[in-house]
């Protein structure tokens, strides 16, 4: 088969032949038919989330299809010990042993995987593999970063790609009110956002026209975090939405009074892909891709990076 593989931080991702993966038992093997891109293997390839045993098969928003027929998909937890006290807790999120796909086990950027099957979600019906691929961590993360907002009516989204363009779909369901924050100049991007239901967008560093309830910063850029308590209500929650971010900047602690909160999402546990793929076809959730074939991935990575697409990018086999 043709995977996509890391080999070290630098160095260009390559398409190698590779045998066919052999399921252990408790595993399928499946035939990839979508892997969606994300950001987090922008921070892979830059050595901000280390890849502890490379070489690894990249990609952790796979579609694929068993040897029975069956359409599955592969998020970034890929396995947990069951044992320690954040398990046992219901926080599987947080497990100290836990691996991730496309990081700790090889992922989907190739033509056939494996993964342990109890970490394996059935793909909801209606969705074509590229549709369904951004689920499985740009809407499962922002699912989660939601949930962490309590009630709040009036949501702020930082950074408008896969993850806010698919959450602003389900803010929208719930009775929220969207305001987008994109980057300063990105005409394209306010646009998008405005056509999927938010009420306002503006640069990064706008000023919305109401104070925010919450607002979830998806963008990996630290100095946003000041920007975004300066524009909250108080009371207000922040979320950081990603798995890694560049230095927060010093700020007043007049920004945090008023018993505002930042908290950080970590991860996945099982409940949430459960919760969310049961939801995504009744919202409707319709995701919007740019497809790429699997030699072209490094391509995507670079277009992810620059932002020259809208919604969301996936490696289609």
């Amino acid at each position: 088969m043709r995977a996509v593989v890391f080999e070290s931080v630098g160095r260009p991702l390559e398409v190698v032949e590779r045998p066919l993966p052999e399921p252990a038992p408790g595993q399928l093997r499946l035939r990839v038919e979508a892997c969606g891109i994300c950001r987090t293997d922008l921070h892979l390839l830059g050595g901000e989330v280390t890849v502890r045993e490379p070489p690894r098969v990249l990609g952790h928003q796979v579609v694929g299809v068993d040897e029975q027929g069956r359409r599955f998909g592969v998020p970034w937890l890929g396995w947990t010990c069951g044992e320690c006290a954040f398990c046992r807790s219901g926080r599987e999120n947080l497990c100290v042993r836990a691996r991730f796909t496309g990081c700790d086990i090889d992922g989907g950027m190739a033509e056939y995987t494996v993964a342990d099957e109890r970490f394996c979600f059935p793909v909801p019906e209606g969705y074509a593999a590229a549709q369904a691929a951004p689920l499985l961590c740009a809407g499962l993360i922002g699912y989660r970063a939601l949930r962490m907002c309590s009630d709040a009516p009036r949501l702020g989204l930082y950074g408008f790609g896969a993850a806010a363009h698919i959450l602003t779909q389900v803010a929208r369901s719930q009775g929220r009110r969207v305001f987008a924050f994109v980057r300063p100049g990105d005409t394209a991007a306010r646009a998008f956002a405005l056509r999927l239901g938010a009420e306002w967008a503006g640069d990064s560093g706008d000023t919305p026209p109401e104070p925010l309830d919450a607002a979830i910063i998806f963008a990996p850029e630290g100095a946003l975090v000041p920007a975004a308590l300066a524009v909250l209500a108080p009371g207000g929650t922040l979320v950081l939405g990603g798995i890694h971010m560049s230095d927060i900047p010093a700020f007043p602690y007049e920004l945090l009074w008023h018993e505002r909160t930042i908290r950080s999402v970590a991860n996945l546990t099982r409940a949430d892909g459960r919760e969310f793929l049961a939801l995504a076809p009744r919202v409707p959730v319709r995701t919007e891709v740019t497809t790429y074939p699997l030699e072209a991935a490094s391509r995507a990575l670079d277009d992810l990076r620059a932002g020259r697409f809208s919604g969301a990018a996936v490696v289609v086999p």
